[in-house]
C-alpha cells in the first residue's frame, strides 16, 4: 500500500431477519469464528489509519468482536448511505481514501481490496471506485451502468428498467471513495426510490454531476458472496472448508476423505499428518508432524506434538498438551492435561486437570475425578506408572514414578514411587453356591 491515508468503514448494523436468530448476523460463525472477524483480519492487513464499524441497537457483542476498531451506532436503519454517514464524526478532519465494506461479506481477499484502492489512487483521481462482478445469477443485484468515460450510475434491481436488468455487470456494494469529497455527496443523497432508503450507490451519480470520474474494478463472485440466511451461510461454509482442506493437503497432510474433515480458520497441521474420516478441528488446534488421527475424533484448543497416534473416537479438549509417541485410543477424553512422551491411554478413559509422566500406561475405564462440586483439583501421575483398569483417581492426588495401581481401585491418597496401591474390597468365594442358587430357582 502507498503512504496515502486510508480509512475503512465496515457496515454491520443489519438485523439479518432472514437468519431468524437472536445472534447478530455478522457474529454467526464461519470456520469456527464470527464471519465479521474474517473480514477484520483482512482489513488489518491493509494497515489503515482508522477503522470504524457501524452497528445497530443492542449489538454490543458486535462491538466486542471487532475491537479495537471504533464502533458507531446507526439507531435507525435508513439505508447504506445513512449508515456510512454515522461514521463521519468518528472520522472528523479526515480527507484520505474511504473504503466501505460489509460485515456479512467475509471472504474478500487482500489482493482484491488492494487493487480497488490502487485504482482509487490512479492518476485520473476517480471520486468513486466500485467493486463489480458478473454473478451466475444476477437477478437480485444492482447494475453498473457504464458510459464512454467509465461508470455512469448504479441502478438498484428494484429501480432498474428491463434494459438495465439485462446488464451482466453487477454491484457488490464495496467501494472506495475520495474522502475529501465523499461526505458532501453522502449528505446530498435522497430516498426517492422503491425502498425509500438512502442508497450509498447514488454517490456515483452525484460524483458524475460534480465532474468527478467514477470507475469499476472487477472482482470474483466467490469472494463477494454475502450471507443473508442460514442456507447461504452453509453454502459459504462449504466453500471455506474446501479451501482449508486444500491448504492442509498442500502443506503436506493426508486427508483420507477430505469432504468429511472440518477445519477451523486457525487449524495448524504439520507435515505427514494423516487424518482419517469424520474428524473435527474446532478453534485453537495445533497438530505436529507425523501424527496419525483415526476416525471420529474431535479436537479443540489443544496441542499434539508428533509423532503420535490419536483415536478413533478420541476427544481432546482445551488445554490438552500431548507429547511425542503418545497413543490415545478409542473413547479417550483429555482436558487441560499434559500427557508425557510415550504414554499410552488406549481405552475408555477420562483425563482432566492431570499431568501424566513419560512412559506411563493408563488402563481401560480410568477416571481422574477432578471436580468435587466446587473445586477443580490436579492429578499428578509420574513416569513409567501402570494404572490398572477401572481405577478412579480422586484429585488432588499424586502417583509416584514407577508405581502400580491395581485394577478397580479408588485412590484418594498419594502413592509412593515404585509402590503397589490397592483400594478395593477383598474377594471372597463360596464353593458350590452358584449351583445351589440355580436349584432353588428352578425347583419352584
Amino acid at each position: 500500500m502507498s503512504d496515502r491515508k486510508l480509512a475503512v468503514i465496515v457496515l454491520a448494523a443489519g438485523q439479518g431477519t432472514r437468519m431468524k436468530s437472536d445472534l447478530p448476523k455478522v457474529l454467526h460463525p464461519l470456520a469456527g469464528r464470527p464471519m465479521v472477524r474474517h473480514l477484520m483480519e483482512t482489513v488489518a492487513a491493509l494497515s489503515p489509519d482508522r477503522v470504524v464499524v457501524v452497528v445497530g441497537p443492542g449489538m454490543e457483542a458486535v462491538s466486542q468482536a471487532v475491537a479495537p476498531a471504533v464502533t458507531v451506532l446507526q439507531a435507525e436503519r435508513n439505508g447504506t448511505a445513512h449508515a456510512v454517514l454515522q461514521a463521519q464524526q468518528a472520522l472528523a478532519g479526515y480527507d484520505g481514501d474511504l473504503l466501505v465494506l460489509y460485515g456479512d461479506t467475509p471472504c474478500l481477499s487482500l489482493e482484491t481490496l488492494s487493487t480497488l484502492i490502487a485504482r482509487r489512487r490512479a492518476d485520473d483521481n476517480p471520486g468513486v471506485v466500485v467493486l463489480g462482478f458478473e454473478p451466475v445469477d444476477p437477478s437480485r443485484y444492482g447494475r453498473l451502468v457504464m458510459g464512454a468515460t467509465g461508470l455512469d450510475a448504479i441502478v438498484e434491481w428494484k429501480d432498474a428498467n428491463d434494459a438495465q436488468r439485462q446488464i451482466r455487470l453487477c454491484n457488490s456494494g464495496v467501494m472506495a471513495l475520495d474522502g475529501a469529497r465523499a461526505w458532501d455527496w453522502l449528505r446530498r443523497i435522497g430516498n426517492d426510490n422503491a425502498a425509500g432508503e438512502f442508497y450509498l450507490t447514488d454517490a456515483v451519480g452525484l460524483a458524475r454531476q460534480d465532474g468527478a470520474p467514477c470507475a469499476v474494478v472487477l472482482g470474483r463472485e466467490d469472494e463477494l458472496q454475502g450471507v443473508n440466511s442460514r442456507a447461504e451461510l452453509a453454502v459459504l461454509e462449504a466453500k471455506v472448508q474446501l479451501g482449508l482442506r486444500l491448504r492442509a493437503m498442500d502443506a503436506g497432510a493426508t486427508l483420507i476423505a477430505p469432504e468429511t474433515v472440518f477445519f477451523s480458520w486457525d487449524t495448524k497441521l504439520g507435515r505427514d499428518v494423516v487424518v482419517w474420516p469424520n474428524v473435527i478441528f474446532a478453534p485453537g488446534v495445533q497438530i505436529g508432524d507425523g501424527v496419525a488421527i483415526k476416525g471420529f475424533c474431535h479436537f479443540e484448543g489443544c496441542v499434539v506434538t508428533g509423532p503420535a497416534e490419536i483415536g478413533p473416537y478420541a476427544r481432546l479438549r482445551p488445554g490438552a498438551k500431548i507429547a511425542p509417541d503418545v497413543h490415545l485410543g478409542n473413547f479417550v477424553e483429555v482436558k487441560n492435561s499434559q500427557v508425557g512422551r510415550g504414554a499410552k491411554i488406549n481405552h475408555l478413559t477420562y483425563v482432566g486437570d492431570a499431568h501424566i509422566g513419560a512412559g506411563t500406561n493408563v488402563g481401560a475405564g480410568v477416571i481422574t475425578a477432578n471436580y468435587d462440586g466446587f473445586t477443580k483439583s490436579v492429578t499428578t501421575i509420574g513416569e513409567k506408572v501402570s494404572i490398572g483398569s477401572n481405577v478412579v483417581l480422586v484429585a488432588p492426588v499424586t502417583i509416584g514414578d514407577g508405581a502400580i495401581v491395581g485394577a478397580g481401585s479408588v485412590i484418594t491418597e498419594d502413592v509412593a514411587p515404585d509402590a503397589l496401591a490397592l483400594a478395593r474390597g477383598r474377594q471372597s468365594q463360596k464353593s458350590g453356591w452358584a449351583a445351589f442358587f440355580r436349584k432353588t430357582k428352578t425347583d419352584k
